[in-house]
C-alpha cells in the first residue's frame, strides 16, 4: 500500500500512515477530471444576468420619421437595437446553468484529484486535527510547520465549528470536511491538508 507521512497538529512529522492504492495511486483521468470541474463550475453560477428587449425598453411608441421620401433608412422605433438606448437583440435572461452527472463519474474524479496530490507530495495527515478553542494562531503554526505558504485545503471528518473559524480568516486557506469534499477544491489548492479520521471516512466512501 502507498504511504503518507504522518504529523501532530504542531506540523512535526510522527511517523507514516498506509493508505489505499485504488484511491491515492488510481489512474488520473483528464477527461473525468474536465467534465467535472465544469460541471461544479456551471452549478455555482447564478443565473441571474438579464437584459431588456425592445419591447421592455421605456419609449418609442411613435414611429421617428414617415417612412419614405426623407433620404434616410426607414425606422420603426427609436428603441430597436441599433438605437442608443434601444432594445439588445439575443441578450442573456435569467436561467438555470444546472445540470447532473453520474455519481460514478464524480467518485472516479474525486480519486484522480486525490492521486493527482499524493503524486505531487502534496498529502499531509495530521493524527489529530481538533482544537479545543477557536484559535488561528494553531493553525497557522500547523502550516508553518508543513511548510505550507500557499492555497491550503485543510479536511476534517465531520464539520468542526472551532477548525473552521480558526482557519477561515486565513488567505488561501479553505476549511471544509469529507461530506463536502469535491474534485474542484482539492484541485484549485495547491496542499491537501486532511485528518487522519478524515482519511479513513474518505476510503470508506469510496472504496
Amino acid at each position: 500500500m502507498a504511504k503518507v507521512a504522518l504529523y501532530n497538529i504542531e506540523g512535526a512529522k510522527t511517523g507514516d500512515m498506509e493508505v489505499s492504492d485504488a484511491i491515492f495511486c488510481a489512474d488520473v483521468n483528464k477527461t473525468v477530471l474536465h467534465t467535472v470541474v465544469t460541471n461544479y463550475l456551471a452549478n455555482q453560477r447564478q443565473g441571474t444576468q438579464s437584459t431588456k428587449t425592445r419591447t421592455e425598453v421605456r419609449g418609442g411608441g411613435i414611429k421617428p420619421w414617415r417612412q419614405k421620401g426623407t433620404g434616410r433608412a426607414r425606422q420603426g422605433s427609436i428603441r430597436a437595437p441599433q438605437w442608443t438606448g434601444g432594445g439588445v437583440a439575443l441578450g442573456p435572461k435569467p436561467r438555470s446553468y444546472r445540470y447532473n452527472i453520474n455519481k460514478k463519474v464524480k467518485r472516479i474524479a474525486l480519486k484522480s484529484a486525490l492521486s493527482v496530490k499524493y503524486a505531487d507530495y502534496k498529502v499531509f495527515v495530521i493524527d489529530d486535527l481538533s482544537l479545543e478553542e477557536i484559535k488561528t494562531s494553531k493553525i497557522a503554526a500547523l502550516l508553518k510547520g508543513l511548510e505550507v505558504n500557499t492555497k491550503a485545503l485543510i479536511v476534517t471528518a465531520e464539520a468542526d465549528e472551532n477548525v473552521y473559524k480558526s482557519a477561515r480568516n486565513i488567505k488561501g486557506v479553505t476549511p471544509t470536511h469529507v461530506g463536502t469534499l469535491n474534485t474542484y477544491d482539492i484541485l484549485n489548492h495547491d496542499a491537501f491538508i486532511v485528518a487522519k479520521n478524515a482519511v479513513e471516512k474518505i476510503e470508506e466512501v469510496l472504496a
